[in-house]
């Protein structure tokens, strides 16, 4: 950030607006209490007016800066709320949208949000968590570091260290050792850096709403301008759409979406929200137990409010959409109207002074026209019967090997795959099939798949991942299947 830009911030910005503001010390207070504290995303416009006035009547002389909202001396409670909730809005503390019964709804804005974080950011804590966070940056960077890394051999050794740290954790726990868990301080520190990233991720999603309605105010704009087409109008919309979806905000925010709204999403976390309030409950330690189990239900209606937002903007397509072939038909039935006309008034006419005038032959070509052809019809040329073919030892050997099919043990494979896993803690189809050969092809391949039901604790599919084995020992031919990993 320049110099320049914090100026400019200091200058524009909304939210530093909002903290110069003369009446922000009763202000900011009324307004986190009302929505923050009770966690509500929206209030109507009565009760939020009755909210206020009831605040109003508890103020003392002076409290209030009766000029800033341009509000005079001697008005009553309910005409000053109106006044200061009219205020808010464009001053761009409040955002007021009408909802499906035409009632206005008033929510907090994306900069008042950013204004409570900051303050939330000040407020002084018992302790300041570092390893938490640590752990995270640390993680972070190994996540960046692993997963942009395109080298096979290098991601094949990171998983085999990974299984390795696996496996002695699972034998530490299977000789007895008791499993290492977060002390008390550790837990505070992580729910509080939890509580933290949930109330920025709220945030965050007002923000990519403003996105949007931002994106249907231009659609307006455009719509409004005289000189604009319809079909420029439409391609601003859909491109604006589209550049949205593509960009990064929107590629993190409908995959974070999708994965909130997913069954599995939820149930997941359903799970682990009543693990960590029993934690909580077990070890006495102070959470705000109403938001940790209602956080889920905060994200989702924010996203909502999203798509709320996509909606307004593909009805506002449709009727674009809708205007333009209404238009189009109207001047059709017009254009007809007009030669319908024109017919009746020359109907009468003795001579009609119409026509096209060429200087040479007009050449006309109908597409459907016969041609003419002065050859005489051929005959359809005789048709051959094929003979039958001579039959031959080895076609009669192939037919029979194709119906009585080989005999596969399944016995017998899993015994070589025993014997492979004396020498390997893992090994996978491809590397079973390498050291004891294929006999029966693709049928025997197909049988090391039923392992994964009769022997479901040691064989596993990873349907994700694909290898190649082959069906002869010169590797001419393959097949591809599902990648199946075998372990002891």
């Amino acid at each position: 950030m320049q110099q320049s830009d914090i100026s400019e911030l200091l200058t524009t910005s909304p939210a530093v607006q909002m903290i110069r503001m003369r009446n922000a010390h009763w202000v900011l207070p009324f307004l986190y209490q009302t929505f923050k504290s009770e966690n509500k995303l929206s209030i109507p416009e009565p009760v939020l007016t009755s909210v206020l006035a009831e605040e109003l009547r508890t103020h003392a002389e002076g409290t209030e800066d009766l000029e800033e909202a341009r509000i005079e001396f001697g008005e009553d409670e309910e005409s000053r709320a109106r006044k200061y909730l009219l205020n808010w809005v464009q001053k761009r503390l409040l955002q007021d949208f009408p909802d499906a019964d035409a009632v206005t709804q008033y929510q907090l804005s994306s900069h008042t949000e950013k204004v409570f974080q900051w303050l939330q950011s000040l407020e002084k804590r018992q302790f300041v968590g570092t390893e938490s966070r640590f752990r995270f940056l640390f993680q972070t960077l190994k996540e960046m570091v692993e997963y942009t890394e395109d080298n096979s051999a290098a991601r094949l050794e990171d998983l085999k260290n990974k299984r390795a740290e696996i496996d002695k954790e699972i034998k530490k726990l299977e000789m007895g050792y008791q499993p290492e868990v977060f002390s008390n301080a550790q837990v505070k520190e992580r729910l509080d850096w939890f509580i933290r990233l949930s109330y920025e991720l709220l945030s965050d999603f007002r923000e990519v709403e403003d996105n949007f309605k931002g994106i249907h105010r231009a659609i307006v704009e455009q719509h409004t301008k005289a000189e604009a087409s319809k079909g420029a109008i439409v391609g601003f919309a859909f491109g604006a759409y589209d550049e949205l979806r593509k960009s990064d905000q929107g590629k993190s925010f409908y995959a974070f979406w999708d994965f909130l709204i997913s069954r599995s999403g939820q149930e997941e976390w359903k799970q682990m929200t009543d693990s960590l309030l029993a934690l909580l409950q077990e070890r006495e330690i102070d959470a705000n137990d109403n938001y940790i189990r209602n956080v889920k239900s905060l994200l989702l209606q924010q996203g909502r409010s999203v798509y709320d937002a996509n909606d307004k903007m593909a009805e506002k397509l449709s009727r674009i959409i809708t205007e333009k072939e209404i238009a189009r038909h109207r001047r059709l039935r017009q254009q007809i109207s007009s030669i319908k006309d024109l017919v009746f008034q020359l109907m009468d006419e003795p001579k009609v002074d119409a026509g096209l005038t060429t200087s040479g032959s007009a050449e006309i070509r109908m597409s459907m026209e016969r041609k003419l052809n002065l050859m005489p019809k051929q005959a359809p040329p005789a048709v051959k019967q094929p003979a039958n073919a001579a039959e031959k030892v080895e076609d009669l050997e192939r037919f029979n090997r194709m119906l009585n099919t080989a005999f596969i043990d399944k016995k017998k494979l899993w015994s070589q795959v025993e014997e492979v896993l004396e020498k390997h803690q893992t090994a996978t189809l491809r590397e079973i099939i390498d050291t004891v050969g294929l006999e029966h092809g693709v049928g025997e391949v197909v049988s090391y798949f039923s392992f994964l039901k009769e022997k479901s604790s040691r064989v596993q599919a990873l349907p994700d991942m694909k290898e190649l084995i082959p069906l002869d020992k010169a590797q001419t031919h393959f097949i591809e299947v599902p990648y199946l990993l075998f372990s002891r």
